[in-house]
């Protein structure tokens, strides 16, 4: 099957910002840094989308290697390893959902229930790749836990824990939910006028994959 973006395919200008990326760990195994929106985790397809977190990182340390991603337009803690060895057994972590996060989300409308549970299967949406869609057939599981925070006017602040972690879970479970994130570029209308989208990965928690000891990592919401 050709891997070739379709008629429909969506797609947004990348502008990537620039400045210094902010080191939240380091030890001799990993490196946690706190993504800024609206930069690549990995090169895209084409030179235009080879600028990325990895490369950066990369032209300053060249051992560091690549444990988990997030979407473009998120922004928040990633993982890299440093070692070939880190890099397994951190990626054994993910696959095995022995990570626990957390993300903060602003989303449109005033949720009215103080938390619940999304459990609705995903599935890439091809002609339209990169967007995902709901599919009970044939969708892969994805499970999202949500707490709503505070509610200011039409906007409400969300903390998501996924269990899972499929391609835009989050994206689409709150859309789902009836409650679009703000500025999502996919998954919202007017998006276009909002500064980014409003998609921070808070929290991380995991016992080190080399010295066991438990990890917890924040980088609170810059909004």
């Amino acid at each position: 099957m050709s891997t070739d973006p379709g008629p429909n395919a969506v797609s947004t200008p990348y502008d990537p910002p620039t400045g210094p990326i902010p080191i939240v760990h380091e030890d001799a195994d990993l490196l946690v840094v706190d993504k800024p929106a609206g930069l690549l985790s990995v090169p895209g397809r084409g030179a235009h989308l080879a600028d990325c977190l990895l490369t950066r990182l990369q032209a300053m340390r060249p051992e560091v290697l690549l444990c988990h991603r997030l979407d473009r337009d998120t922004s928040g803690i990633m993982v890299f390893a440093l070692t070939k060895e880190g890099q397994r057994r951190m990626g054994r972590l993910f696959e095995t959902k022995r990570v626990k996060k957390r993300y903060v989300a602003l989303v449109h409308g005033a949720v009215a229930e103080a938390e619940g549970t999304i459990d609705l299967p995903l599935i890439v949406d091809w002609p339209n790749r990169p967007l995902q869609r709901v599919d009970h057939e044939i969708g892969k599981a994805a499970v999202t836990d949500w707490t709503r925070g505070a509610v200011e006017g039409d906007v409400t602040r969300m903390i998501l824990r996924p269990r899972t972690g499929r391609s835009h879970q989050l994206r689409v479970h709150m859309r789902e939910l009836g409650h679009p994130i703000v500025g999502d570029p996919f998954y919202s209308e007017g998006a276009e006028t909002h500064p980014r989208m409003y998609l921070h990965a808070e929290g991380l928690k995991f016992v080190h994959p080399v010295t066991e000891k438990t990890m917890r990592l924040e980088v609170p919401a810059p909004y």
